[in-house]
């Protein structure tokens, strides 16, 4: 592999780390490997923190297709928690409001998960990376100004509801849609579609165009796998 040519290299993001730390965690195993100062390298599709799976990593040559790659259909599995909100739409924050659930069946589920099929309007979180102003709403957010951010069109190809657990009342569901997709805000907004609230509990990215989680390197198991393929060459 020619790395400074370019190469794209799906990593399995850990939980708790951002997406600019696994990035500079690989790009700097990688420099030390080929002896050089600091590999070029860029990350195609932010994933927070809290989430885990597809990350692609693109080096030399290959940050030039980083555009494309982040317009690429994605896959996500995501767990929700129904019946309460956070700040955030995740577990980042604590539960700030509860809310009624007995109107919530299985079959109600399925129905409003369809609605969110196709063509939507989606308001981003307001903790999120999306700029007001020119500064990052998530920064405003936490020195406590107010933060109003518009409803932009994105599509959604495919909801499936994979299991709801009506005592628990948590559901997990399998997201494919396109570039600009805040599962977060998709939580947000099944919970008030159900008259109730929801946040994410969880959240994996599958896929990413034609790379899949099944074939990403573990990011623990990157010196290993660059090992492998140094001496491949």
């Amino acid at each position: 592999m020619d790395f400074n040519e370019g190469v794209i290299i799906p990593i399995d993001k850990p939980y708790r780390m951002s997406s600019f730390g696994a990035l500079a965690h690989i790009r700097y195993v990688l420099s030390r490997r080929l002896g050089v100062k600091r590999v070029k390298m860029g990350h195609a599709g932010t994933l927070d923190p809290l989430a885990t799976g597809v990350l692609l990593l693109c080096t030399g040559k290959a940050t030039k297709q980083i555009d494309n790659l982040q317009a690429e259909t994605k896959e996500y599995v995501a767990g929700l928690q129904l019946g309460a909100t956070t700040a955030s739409y995740d577990r980042e924050h604590t539960v700030n409001f509860t809310y009624p659930t007995k109107q919530i069946t299985r079959q109600k589920v399925e129905e409003v998960l369809r609605q969110f099929e196709g063509d939507i309007m989606q308001v981003p979180p307001e903790f999120s990376a999306c700029k007001v102003d020119g500064k990052r709403a998530y920064l405003l957010m936490r020195k406590g100004r107010d933060v109003q951010l518009k409803a932009k069109p994105l599509h959604i190809d495919e909801i499936e509801l994979l299991d709801f657990n009506p005592e628990e009342m948590t559901l997990s569901i399998r997201v494919v849609c396109g570039k600009g997709t805040y599962i977060r805000a998709l939580a947000r907004d099944i919970g008030q579609a159900l008259d109730s609230g929801a946040f994410l509990t969880s959240l994996r990215r599958t896929r990413v165009g034609k790379y899949s989680v099944g074939e990403a390197v573990g990011f623990d198991e990157f010196p290993q796998w660059l090992e492998q393929v140094m001496n491949q060459d």
